[in-house]
């Protein structure tokens, strides 16, 4: 079977892979200290799933329209001019599968054969291959601990050119936990406005920040910028709704307007009762998500601790989502073959550096628990300690 080039392109979400590789072992009785996925451990808030169920019993069940329900849509724009200085409306929301399938939306509509997109490294692994699918070119940007893993006014003007189409910014960052400043992040607006390109601004941990750290979404900057914005969120991360699979697309109508054409003939609408449950994680208390970041605080403290304990490993501490970047150059050259002898030998599974363009790294997940982040770390340590004679 001759397959099309395009699948040629991508590599298979090493995120996806140890993270199966993680169950399967779990299922088979094997004592595994998970840090692969993404994926809070918290169940989805009650009534969240009591607005679901509401909208089951009252017959939510049949097709929508591709672009979301109108009451979310409403809702979703209210959110984003509360809370973001976004001024939305609700023609200018299109609830998706999920953030990554918003992502892959506008990937689609937007980037065409011969269109730069720019990429600062580390990079949420589905950043490239999602260009690469539409027809792009993804220019990485390698950036690094010295600028806390953020990319510059300088970087960025300098790799712009006349096929630069669109930027992507992701604050807090997966995977380095990073978050840009509002002097910063106006920094990068002036760069944008002024080349006058396009910015993604990916917000899904944009409620999980710590130390009193305040996130800007980039469009409340200034009307000018607002018109080159746009905005990729969800309810995966701060809801604790990834099986949900509900994100959304903020954006100009004619771009909104492109993505529902394409979503009209590849998923249709988002699950019909599920977006019940999203308009009451907008509306109803936000107690649940302060009570989860808080929980998230806690175990960033610990494994921080931890880490940077071990001999030959070191990072920074994040101050957003819900990872640790941890550098291990000192232990070993390849990410991947130290990540796949790490869960062989110890048990412990956590994600290569190699994924997000930075070879040297790991990111290890701390939205687990306390009790497994203490034993994971000791077995961590044990075997960085195997390998490095210390």
């Amino acid at each position: 079977m001759k397959l099309a080039a395009r699948v040629d392109k991508v590599s298979p979400s090493l995120t996806l892979a140890i993270s199966a590789k993680a169950k399967a072992m779990k299922a088979e009785g094997i004592d595994v200290c998970s840090f692969s996925a993404g994926e809070p451990d918290f169940d989805t808030p009650e009534h969240i799933k009591a607005a679901a169920q509401k909208a089951l019993e009252a017959g939510k069940t049949k097709y929508g329209p591709a672009a979301g329900e109108p009451q979310l849509r409403e809702a979703i724009a209210h959110k984003l001019s509360r809370e973001n200085g976004l001024n939305y409306k609700a023609e200018n929301i299109i609830v998706t599968n999920g953030g990554k399938h918003s992502l892959f939306n506008l990937m689609l509509a937007l980037i065409e054969p011969g269109d730069e997109v720019i990429i600062p490294a580390p990079y949420w692994l589905s950043y490239p291959d999602m260009v690469k699918l539409a027809g792009g070119e993804p220019i990485i940007l390698t950036t690094g601990a010295e600028t806390g893993y953020k990319v510059t006014p300088e970087q960025l003007s300098q790799a712009i050119t006349d096929k630069t189409k669109l930027f992507v910014l992701n604050s807090p960052s997966n995977p380095t936990g990073m978050v840009y400043q509002p002097a910063e992040i106006k920094a990068l607006a002036e760069v944008i406005v002024e080349k006058d390109i396009l910015v993604v601004s990916d917000e899904i941990y944009e409620k999980i920040i710590y130390d009193d750290i305040q996130h800007l979404s980039i469009g409340a900057v200034s009307s000018d910028i607002f018109k080159n914005t746009i905005i990729s969120n969800g309810f995966a991360k701060a809801y604790s709704m990834t099986g949900w699979r509900i994100g959304y697309l903020a954006a100009p109508v004619e771009l909104i307007n492109a993505t529902v054409k394409i979503q009209s003939h590849s998923t249709s609408n988002v699950c019909t009762f599920a977006q019940y449950g999203a308009i009451a994680a907008l509306e109803s208390s936000q107690d649940c998500v302060e009570k989860m970041r808080q929980a998230f605080a806690q175990r960033r403290e610990v494994i921080y601790q931890l880490l940077n304990s071990i001999p030959g490993l070191s990072c920074t501490q994040p101050e957003g989502a819900f990872y640790m970047f941890v550098n291990i150059s000192k232990i070993s050259n390849s990410s991947l073959e130290f990540c796949q002898t790490l869960l062989a030998e110890e048990n412990v599974a956590v994600i290569p550096g190699i994924a997000f363009g930075a070879d040297d790294h790991i990111r290890i997940s701390y939205a687990t628990d306390l009790a497994t982040i203490e034993k994971g770390m000791a077995r961590l340590e044990r075997f960085v300690r195997s390998r490095s004679g210390r």
